[in-house]
């Protein structure tokens, strides 16, 4: 299946994108986020981030779907 990646602040930066379209047999958001952090060594943990599909906030486990637009969020900080 064919999903949409958008990525933020230091996701994006060790990604060297903001985004990107990949072709991925992964099934949930965990085993796509194990696939993404495998390609670009993305070091958080999965238990820091957040991920959203479509637009809303969603479980870790949750099914993908052909055309989806899945966003991590890592941790941030304010100053």
């Amino acid at each position: 299946m064919k999903v949409q990646l958008l990525y933020f602040a230091s996701l994006a930066d060790r990604a060297g994108c903001g985004a990107e379209a990949r072709d991925s047999a992964a099934r949930t958001p965990r085993e796509l986020y194990a696939e993404v952090a495998a390609a670009h060594g993305f070091a958080f943990a999965i238990e820091r981030l957040r991920v959203a599909v479509n637009g809303a906030f969603v479980e870790f486990d949750r099914p993908l779907a052909d055309g989806d637009e899945v966003v991590f969020v890592p941790p941030v900080s304010g100053g």
